[in-house]
């Protein structure tokens, strides 16, 4: 892989720094559960959501997303489906705000972990936030091939790319996580986390709505 350290590298990791700790769906998401689970699901929910690059990654070397990008019919269907299930996470915290629940934080000891859910659910919302997103795909259509050489194998060279970024977006959304979880103490006040679960909901179903509205690129 030392081979893959180019002249490109330092731009690509700057871009990706900045893709990462610009707030959005990712990081949004990351909050929400780990303010509902502790630190266990925040991590487990950053680890999935950045799985989803590597997703991402080989569908761009494939050529899928061109595809995508060419069929009106395809790339409407991904985007709605996208913006649904954004929408939905955020009905979830809404629903939870109606009905006088807070975000579910509590200090980490045997009896919480008991009550939490497994580790399935943070990574499966994770994922599928990432790999439903429509703009990510977008992204790494226009963006690796930037950093991709003709004489490059564009595969493993695409998927080295999304291990930097996979690395990078862990120790920003990680680092998030971890200073959610020192704040336990306030999220755990019934009044502040309906709020901020009324909040991270709010915003999850705008960030839907305004998916499902955006007008198909090129």
């Amino acid at each position: 892989m030392a081979g893959f350290i180019d002249a490109q590298f330092l731009p690509f990791v700057v871009a990706c720094t900045l893709l990462s700790v610009t707030p959005g769906v990712d990081t949004l998401l990351v909050i929400r559960n780990t303010a509902r689970g502790g630190l266990r699901d925040g991590v487990l929910t950053s680890l999935a959501i950045c799985f989803g690059l590597f997703v991402h990654a080989t569908v761009s070397a494939l050529g899928v997303s061109l595809i995508l990008l060419q069929s009106a019919w395809a790339f409407a269907l991904l985007k709605l489906l996208g913006a649904g299930y954004l929408i939905w996470l955020g009905i979830q915290s809404l629903r939870q705000v109606r009905s006088g629940q807070g975000l579910a934080v509590e200090a980490v000891n045997a009896a919480t972990r008991q009550q939490r859910g497994g580790v399935w659910r943070p990574l499966r919302e994770g994922l599928l936030s990432n790999v439903l997103n429509p703009k990510t795909i977008v992204f790494y259509m226009a963006f690796l091939p930037q950093f991709i050489t003709p004489a490059d194998p564009v595969l493993a060279k695409s998927l080295w790319l999304a291990g930097v970024h996979f690395v990078i977006a862990n120790i920003w959304q990680i680092l998030v996580a971890a200073m959610v979880g020192s704040a336990s103490a306030w999220l755990a006040k019934p009044a502040f986390s309906r709020w901020l679960n009324g909040l991270t909901g709010t915003v999850l179903v705008a960030f839907g709505v305004k998916l499902a509205l955006t007008n198909r690129p090129g």
